[in-house]
């Protein structure tokens, strides 16, 4: 097999018309199957979330199309912006619940004061400044950590606090968006990609995890934005860099440590069965170093437990 980046990039190639119409009638295929009357799906104003809504719109009609607006204290109003021009586009209907209320009465916004005595605007460089002294510290980034839960010395009670102050936020929106959809009979619809699911980064039961259905699972982050250009998304949805929308500001490469088109093409090798040096070597000239390969590598071996639930081996199994 051949070991180039332009071979990379030519198995990442996509054909974007046929993979919407495999798609749409992927989705509509579950909505008949499981017997639901329409589909619901999160709106987060992202490009993932943005394309299972105009695949769902063109799966089974605007009309049997509801997007959830999920927003909390800490969502940036540029992204309901941005909502708003992709449901006009779409024309698809939409109902908003804010999930402040719910997470305040559950001492969620307390277990992290810092974030709450610090002002929105200067959130992302704090919280820039916290990684980058992690990284410099540990010489890995801070995201990391939140895969591999053994003791350390660093600030434990404080970053137990964290992990558990932003999942409960995406798993207030599983149960909210459910809720909508149970109410209604819709089939709830996630918008999980391949990248984040390979590498861990998602919350575990949470809006981005568990759903009925993942149309775009099985794509990586850069042909999302293939396929959203196919589709015809709004301009700004396309540019803006993507972000996990927890502190204002904070973007998802920054968290991570790499770019998604660094990232994606490592994970592909890796799916071809490359060993790290030959990846390394073949990725070099995106500046791609054998430190990224083996960093990518521990992502995706530490977050396995993050894809599955452990049970005990019985004899008998329900199929």
């Amino acid at each position: 097999m051949e070991r180039s980046l332009e071979y990379l990039r030519k198995e990442m190639e996509i054909d974007p018309e046929k993979l919407s119409e495999t798609l749409t009638a992927f989705i509509l295929e579950y909505m008949e199957k499981l017997e639901r009357d329409g589909v619901i799906l999160g709106l987060s104003g992202g490009v993932d979330s943005s394309v299972v809504a105009a695949l769902c719109a063109r799966a089974v009609g605007p009309e049997k199309t509801l997007a959830l607006l999920m927003p909390e204290k800490d969502s940036m109003s540029e992204h309901m912006d941005d909502i708003q021009v992709l449901l006009d586009m779409l024309k698809i209907g939409s109902r908003t619940a804010d999930i402040t209320d719910h997470l305040k009465k559950l001492g969620v916004y307390r277990l992290f004061p810092m974030e709450a005595a610090v002002p929105s605007r200067y959130r992302a460089g704090m919280v820039d400044k916290l990684q980058k002294y992690y990284k410099k510290r540990f010489g890995k980034p801070f995201f990391y950590r939140t895969l591999v839960r053994g003791r350390s010395r660093f600030a434990e009670k404080t970053i137990n606090n964290y992990f558990a102050y932003y999942r409960a936020k995406h798993r207030m929106r599983m149960l909210v968006l459910y809720l909508h959809g149970e109410i209604e009979n819709r089939l709830v619809v996630g918008a999980a990609n391949k990248t984040e699911h390979m590498i861990g980064y998602f919350c575990k039961h949470g809006v981005d995890a568990a759903t009925d259905i993942m149309p775009i699972r099985g794509l990586y982050k850069t042909q999302v934005f293939s396929l959203a250009e196919h589709l015809s998304l709004p301009e700004h949805i396309l540019s803006k860099p993507p972000s996990p929308d927890l502190v204002p500001g904070l973007e998802d490469e920054t968290v991570i440590g790499l770019s998604f088109e660094k990232l994606d093409m490592i994970l592909l090798a890796f799916e071809k069965g490359w060993e790290d040096d030959e990846t390394a070597a073949a990725l070099e000239e995106i500046g791609v170093s054998l430190d990224n390969v083996i960093y990518v590598r521990q992502l995706v071996e530490n977050s396995g437990h993050m894809r599955k639930v452990y049970t005990p081996k019985l004899n008998s199994e329900i199929p």
